[in-house]
């Protein structure tokens, strides 16, 4: 039956807590999910969050950091003295312990491995931090499971044995030569059913998919969804074997990627939560807002060179919000399709063919919708003339609405800007002021204004 955080639930704890009952809250986290007591902890105050942390045993409270909100995880770890944090750390991968350590300041890195018991662990901490963000040595794990070609399969049963104690999951075995560089890859079935006489180099496979220390994580991401791989080894420049990136963290990679991509499409400039300051939140909506604001004068002072127009056709006014809402949402569902298929590796081709599939769709799309308003306006209005503006008006705008949402992400990502940039804010406002002038000149042109 899965755990269910109930009011009940946390006013025993606060009872406990407040009756210093270490006993009970003991058992009481016993058999609950690191992953659950993690939720607890987000819920309850900050000094009984430190109390219920340094009550457990660190084989589960190191689980439970990993789970926190990064903001309460930080609040803790700066109520945690260096040796209290080592303690926590040696009970971690290296890639999760290098991820923690790097939360804190440069003084308090230092005294954290300084204080770590285990010297292969503290080496591994040091390189995984020397690698830059968001990169595969940033993303890797120094555990895994290694033979040597030259091994037999007796010898090699015996070796990793010893090596498998340190590994979370074995999901390969990886083949290395006298000189550490990877060569192929074994799986444990075939290591199971060869003959103990047999070299490792006669039944490993040649064929392993790697990636380089230095690449950037999202490329990683793409390389282990496409080949639906679990864990991928990771080299360096000599095609040296030095880690393993397991779709753990894959996932979290893939969640930050989508949760910064929503942000920059809702029109905020940098990661923020609901939980941040007020200045935090003005400074990541305030830009966006302010191109509103511009595009806003924009369309004001289109209008105001029309007013001619206006005078002569006061129904056209009463149209533009409808030109204004149909150019943003076209816009916005161009380049949303776009960034989804750039993000999945799956736009192939030209700009131009691009484009010119987009103004076919928009054509189409344009067509229906304009057949409709032009017997709705004409209904309405009785005027042909008017009808025919407003309707041929919607395929124009439609038309460039959907090329701009196609070429903007499209131009971004070939100068190496992040194309979810595109969607949201920047594309409805560009195509509000687009749409509004083309609907203009338009209706001037066919009413003969």
């Amino acid at each position: 039956m899965a755990f269910e955080i109930t009011d009940d639930f946390f006013e025993n704890l606060t009872s406990l807590i407040q009756n210093s009952d270490d006993k009970a809250i003991s058992k009481l986290f016993a058999e609950v999910h690191y992953a659950d007591i993690a939720e607890v902890l987000d819920e309850v105050n900050f000094d009984e969050a430190i109390y219920i942390i340094k009550l457990l045993d660190s084989e589960k409270t190191s689980e439970i950091l990993m789970e926190l909100d990064e903001d309460i995880r930080e609040k803790i770890l700066e109520n945690l003295s260096a040796k209290e944090i080592a303690e926590e750390v040696e009970e971690m991968d290296s890639d999760d312990a290098a991820d923690i350590i790097g939360e804190l300041s440069e003084d308090r890195q230092e005294r954290v491995i300084n204080a770590l018991d285990d010297d292969e662990l503290a080496a591994d901490i040091k390189e995984l931090l020397s690698y830059d963000d968001e990169t595969a040595g940033s993303l890797m794990a120094k555990e895994l499971v290694k033979v040597y070609e030259t091994w037999t399969v007796a010898g090699c049963m015996r070796r990793i044995r010893g090596q498998a104690k340190d590994v979370t999951r074995v999901h390969s075995i990886y083949v290395v030569d006298k000189e550490e560089k990877l060569v192929g890859r074994l799986s444990l079935k075939d290591l199971i059913i060869a003959k103990s006489d047999q070299k490792i180099a006669e039944i490993s496979k040649s064929k392993v998919d790697a990636v380089h220390v230095n690449m950037d994580d999202e490329e990683v991401a793409k390389i282990m969804a496409k080949y639906d791989l679990e864990a991928i080894p990771v080299v360096d420049d000599n095609n040296v074997l030095v880690g393993r990136i397991t779709i753990d963290d894959i996932v979290d990679v893939l969640k930050e990627e989508a949760e910064r991509d929503y942000q920059m499409a809702a029109g905020l400039t940098q990661d923020v939560d609901s939980d941040d300051s007020i200045l935090q939140l003005t400074k990541a909506r305030l830009p966006w807002l302010f191109l509103g604001l511009v595009g806003g004068i924009g369309a004001f002072l289109i209008m105001e060179g029309f007013q001619g127009v206006f005078s002569k056709y006061a129904a056209l006014f009463f149209f533009t919000p409808l030109i204004a809402a149909m150019a943003g949402n076209v816009g916005v569902q161009s380049s949303a399709i776009i960034v989804q298929g750039l993000a999945n590796d799956d736009v192939k081709g030209s700009i131009n063919s691009r484009l010119l599939k987009e103004m076919l769709l928009a054509l189409l799309n344009g067509f229906i919708l304009a057949l409709f308003l032009l017997l709705f306006v004409w209904i309405i209005k009785g005027k042909i003339d008017l009808a025919l503006a407003v309707s041929v008006s919607l395929v124009a705008v439609i038309v460039v609405a959907g090329l701009i949402g196609t070429f903007v992400p499209l131009f971004l990502n070939k100068r190496g800007i992040d194309p979810a940039i595109a969607t949201g804010p920047f594309i409805t406002t560009s195509n509000d002021i687009f749409g509004i002038l083309i609907y203009f000149l338009i209706a001037k042109m066919i009413l003969g204004i």
